[in-house]
Order: C-alpha cells, then structure tokens, then sequence
C-alpha cells in the first residue's frame, strides 16, 4: 500500500477549526458565558478560543481523527493508503457480521476519545454539541444516515437507572439532528440479561458474554421496508452490534447497517 493523503478527512480538521458565523444575540451570549465560564479543552485542559468546537481548542483539534474514505466497508476503520479488491480489515474477516456494512465518524483516540469518556462516564451532556458538530463536519456519513431508522444498543435497567441515561441514544439522537430529513430514533431493542462489562473481554469472551442479551422492546415492531442502522459509542470487536443486528434480522429487518462514533 503506497501511502496517499485523505483529503476529505482534512477539509473535516479545518472545518471544525474555523470559527462558525454566529447570530448577534448568540455570538453575545456566547461571549457573556465564555466571560463567566470559561470552557477548558477536554483534550489538554486549556482554554477554548474560536473554532466550531465548544469543549476542544484548536490546537487539539487537528488530532481529531475524522474518518474518511477509503475504510473497511465492515466496521468503518481506515485504511491509510491505496486500496484494491475487497475492502475488507484483517480484523474483520473472522466477525461474520449480521449487518451490512458500518461506519464509523471518529478514530478511538485523542479528543475524541476524552469526549466520549466525558460523555459516558462523566456524565458530560454538554459534549453533545461538539459530537454533532464533528458529524457536520462528515458528509459521507451524513450520506449513510440519510432518511433511516437509527437504533441505539440499549443499555440493561440497571445500568440505565445507575447512570441516569444511555449515552448511546444520546448519540443516536446527534447523528440524527445532525443529518437532518426524515432520519429518525427509534429505540425498539431491549436489553434483557445484565452482562458484566465487555471492556476486559476478548472477541470470543465477549460473544460468549452477549449471547440472548437482547430482545425486541415490548410492543416495537420492525418494517421489512425501511432501512435501520444500529448505533454505538465505540467499535471494539463488534460483538455487541452484531448481537443486535441479530435480534432485528430475526424481527425482520433486511436493509441493516451499523455506525459508531469512534473506532478503537
């Protein structure tokens, strides 16, 4: 593979570094809170002045690795160079995925992965607009969510009631807001068997630890017609999508795709 750049993924990087056009009123209230408030990048804990991103400097945000094409059709990692036949990563030949193909918008690491630990486990909602706002940032990804179902993995009751929301719906909810038209959320999987967490776990370990993890939601139903496309945080194994994926190709679904935020 000879090495060639991204061009889509650095017009993503100097995009999220300009400085948006805001309305008067905004850009006042904007600068009164910043004043009072001043937000602290999640990345290197500076300050953050200018650029689209309310929580990431624009120093850091270069190292926001907006994934673009060409990539594993599977689980949307990219491949840094000239690809030729199947687009396929080594890591994916053994996942035998219930789903058609993934995407993802972000690479695991740097600030995009301080956003979605703030978000996860810091309870950090006040990322949500710098997630959206990186999605903006994607029109390929945009693309592929265009006018679907979008299904985030739902977390167990337990787990929901202990952290007080799932953050993959919130996700799901940014990708939707952010594409714009008829794509929508609708939540119809259920997570039905309290599994411990999959983050010590290998591929096999974690399949083993999923198995009849999740059912269809009480009373939700699926069209054979519409095109739905599972939701995550991060792309590790790709287990758990493909648990799900399960669950929704045997409830019917047959245009099934997947999108995580990050990858890693």
């Amino acid at each position: 593979m000879s090495e060639t750049p991204n061009t889509s993924a650095q017009s993503s990087a100097e995009w999220l570094a300009t400085a948006p056009q805001l309305g008067w009123a905004r850009g006042l209230w904007r600068g009164l809170t910043d004043v009072v408030f001043p937000p602290t990048c999640v990345h290197c804990g500076g300050l953050v002045e200018g650029g689209r991103l309310r929580q990431v400097c624009v120093a850091c945000t270069p190292l926001i690795h907006v994934v673009a094409a060409p990539h594993c059709t599977t689980c949307g990692s990219p491949f840094f160079g000239a690809v030729e036949g199947e687009r396929i990563c080594p890591h994916c030949v053994a996942l035998h995925p219930q789903f058609g193909e993934g995407r993802t918008v972000t690479l695991f690491t740097g600030p995009a992965r301080a956003l979605i630990h703030g978000l996860k486990y810091r309870k950090g909602h006040h990322l949500l607009d710098d997630l959206e706002q990186i999605v903006r940032a994607c029109d390929p990804v945009k693309e592929f969510l265009k006018n679907s179902i979008l299904v985030p993995v739902p977390l167990h009751p337990r787990k929901l009631r202990e952290r007080g929301y799932n953050q993959t719906a919130l996700i799901a909810s940014v990708l939707a807001r952010a594409t714009g038209g008829t794509t929508r959320v609708e939540p119809v999987l259920r997570r039905v068997v309290d599994t411990p967490s999959q983050t010590t776990f290998d591929r096999k370990a974690r399949q083993a630890n999923l198995k009849n993890a999740f059912a269809l939601a009480r009373g939700a139903s699926i069209n054979p017609r519409s095109p739905y496309i599972l939701v995550d945080d991060v792309f590790t194994t790709g287990s758990t999508l493909n648990s799900c994926a399960g669950v929704l190709r045997r409830a019917g679904a047959v245009n099934l795709n997947v999108i995580t935020f990050s990858h890693g």
